[in-house]
């Protein structure tokens, strides 16, 4: 039997909640993830607990937030002008945003507050400072 160890490529599927149980992904409805073990291509306590599973293994775990997508960075959260946002755009609070970085990369902002002349904008991954459940199961070692 197979057993996933750093540095193999495996194949998983996954449900991934928060602790009120809201499911926020799933990879039940398409095909199961891939990575290699170990290489950081996932966060850490999800890496973490796939390593030493058995295909056809399932398991549920707990994920702090320090070895999920970290603590909520205050510095994340900035003010732009209002008449900086797209033309007719009404911001709310909640609304994601898509910006373009100096690198060329996207990335995605969240509204946090709305004031009169501007907004709080919110850099912070979606799901930082939250802890994380996954129910995870390996479906192949390639």
């Amino acid at each position: 039997m197979s057993i996933a160890s750093k540095g193999n490529t495996v194949k998983v599927h996954y449900t991934g909640t928060l602790t009120d149980e809201t499911v926020f992904d799933s990879s039940r409805e398409r095909e199961p993830i891939q990575f290699t073990v170990g290489a950081g291509q996932m966060i850490k306590g999800f890496d973490s607990a796939v390593e030493g599973m058995k295909v056809g293994e399932s398991k549920k775990v707990k994920i702090a937030s320090e070895e999920a997508y970290g603590p909520k960075n205050p510095e994340a959260l900035f003010n732009v002008p209002k008449n900086q946002l797209p033309e007719g755009m009404e911001p709310q609070v909640g609304m994601q945003l898509e910006a373009t970085q100096e690198d060329g990369r996207s990335q995605l902002l969240v509204v946090a507050e709305v004031h009169e002349t501007e907004v709080t904008l919110d850099a912070n991954h979606p799901l930082a400072g939250k802890d994380l459940v996954f129910d995870i199961e390996l479906m192949e070692v390639v």
